[in-house]
């Protein structure tokens, strides 16, 4: 008998020692994600600038000062001198790189494009924090923007919860003209979740312990409080969202976009029909959805000032 409980004490040792290391691969994995570089690009034979898409784009390359040190940053010229000025924030995983397929959406109807690597992302330094403290660096890019012109902020996926809540932070400050969502999501345990177990890897033993973890470290608490995208787009005043979300989303449910817009004091949503998450610019049968819907929002923002 002693035998036997001594067995079973090593074998409940181990089992909290694997369950302690899912813990903290979990963790670590979603702040530490890939980096997608020039040099990732080059090897996917993809472009890797504005100047290397199918349909160059004239831009320029700089660096400012983030709340991570020197975050690196694209301008791209747009093809209305009077058209607002469109900060681009990529997703979760992605990088600047992200922002190119969009720039067909995008530059016809504004001045400029800001693509910038959100920390812990492609060039950038510092450690992905999964929404809770980039909208600062968000801010301290918005803040280099010397143009008049109306600034709208576009974001995908985890992008776009921190244009929300740069958005709702700066509106004291200045007048944001539009928020435009792609693929958004409420919680950001949601989109883990589902990556994760696209990925073929477990979640209900380790995800919930490495929230709990994550949200102590960021000083949200346990549960993340005042995380929620909804709770932010409420507090936007009269700042209009805008949400395309892909009807078959895997990663983030069209419902949590549908109820930011709700949320939104003022709000449209639009669903694209059999879309998913990543293939809203890259299948032909979404693209043109896609490219419509923003440049009817960058257009529509141009308009708005000028009457």
């Amino acid at each position: 008998m002693p035998a036997a409980i001594g067995l079973l004490q090593i074998l409940l040792i181990g089992l909290a020692a694997f369950w302690l290391w899912l813990v903290v691969h979990t963790v670590l994995a979603l702040t530490r994600p890939p980096r997608r570089t020039y040099a990732w690009a080059l090897a996917k034979n993809i472009p890797g600038d504005p100047g290397e898409c199918d349909e160059a784009f004239t831009f320029e390359a700089f660096t400012f000062r983030g709340r991570h040190g020197e975050i690196d940053c694209w301008r791209v010229r747009g093809a209305k001198p009077d058209g607002p000025v469109v900060v681009m924030t990529h997703g979760w995983g992605s990088s600047r790189q992200g922002g190119l397929k969009r720039l067909a959406g995008v530059v016809p109807e504004a001045s400029e494009a800001l693509l910038w690597d959100l920390p812990g992302h492609g060039d950038s330094p510092g450690r992905c924090q999964l929404g809770t403290g980039e909208h600062l660096d968000l801010c301290a890019l918005i803040e280099t923007i010397e143009s008049t012109r109306p600034i709208i902020l576009y974001g995908w996926s985890m992008g776009a919860g921190i244009s929300l809540r740069a958005a709702r932070d700066l509106n004291t400050q200045m007048s944001i003209a539009c928020v435009l969502c792609e693929a958004p999501y409420i919680e950001a345990i949601t989109p883990a979740r589902n990556v994760i177990r696209l990925q073929g890897f477990p979640t209900r033993v380790n995800l919930r312990p490495a929230f709990v973890w994550l949200g102590l470290r960021s000083g949200l608490g346990p549960r993340w409080a005042g995380f929620a995208r909804d709770q932010i787009a409420a507090g936007l005043d009269q700042t209009p969202v805008v949400v395309l979300h892909g009807e078959h989303d895997p990663v983030c449910p069209w419902t949590d976009g549908e109820q930011i817009v709700k949320a939104a004091p003022v709000g449209r949503f639009e669903l694209i029909e059999e879309g998913g998450h990543n293939n809203l610019w890259t299948d032909p049968r979404f693209r043109d959805r896609s490219i419509s819907i923003v440049r009817g929002v960058i257009g529509g923002a141009s308009s708005a000032e000028s009457a």
